[in-house]
């Protein structure tokens, strides 16, 4: 796997982690009958790390960036695909009326 992908994946576990450990500390806090203010200093720590940890991974694992010009060609469908059985072109608007059925009062 790509380091970049670790990265991410490591991020995602401390933000998991940091929530997970917030809630821990909440639930102690009830324990003793004190009010939350905020989480503990390693808590928001974890967090920042996780974040950038996230933020860079993002940044770092996607490809090259495909063109967006309608004139490029490297981003064409050249042809349909030989099965054209599993294509499926339905949608939610069958549920929906048609404009003929619509008749303008006056």
């Amino acid at each position: 796997m790509r380091f970049g992908f670790m990265v991410g994946i490591l991020g995602g576990f401390l933000l998991a982690h940091a929530g997970y450990a917030t809630i821990q500390y909440r639930g102690m806090l009830k324990i003793v009958e004190e009010e939350f203010s905020c989480p503990p200093m390693n808590v928001v720590i974890g967090l920042l790390l996780g974040l950038a940890l996230c933020i860079w991974a993002a940044l770092a694992s996607p490809a090259k960036f495909k063109s967006i010009h309608p004139d490029s060609e490297e981003n064409r469908v050249v042809s349909l695909p030989a099965n054209l059985d599993f294509m499926i072109f339905n949608h939610r608007g069958k549920v929906f009326p048609s404009n003929a059925e619509f008749k303008l009062k006056k």
